[in-house]
């Protein structure tokens, strides 16, 4: 995972990015004004199967993401499709 803070990025949006970087790259979370005012829910966005989807995450959901999706255990949807009514990944379901 590599971080980037640069202001010349402040406000972009997920569909301007996916045309920033190249096809196939993965995903990328995005800490943006909403995750910083709003109870921390970070915006994740596919650059991969379906580029510009997006859904956000409780931070402490961050690192199962990254790792099943890093490693390709699981795929991007299989979490977009498992978010809240409010559209944020906690988790999923306990059995």
């Amino acid at each position: 995972m590599d971080f980037l803070s640069d202001s010349e990025y402040d406000g972009l949006s997920a569909e301007r990015l996916t045309t920033l970087v190249p096809k196939g790259s993965g995903q990328t979370f995005i800490v943006d004004r909403i995750a910083l005012s709003f109870r921390h829910p970070i915006l994740v966005v596919d650059l991969y199967d379906e580029p510009g989807r997006t859904f956000r995450v409780i931070p402490s959901e961050m690192w199962s993401i990254e790792n099943n999706l890093s490693i390709a255990n699981m795929e991007f949807h299989e979490f977009a499709d498992n978010v809240d009514r409010d559209g944020i990944f906690r988790g999923f379901p306990e059995s």
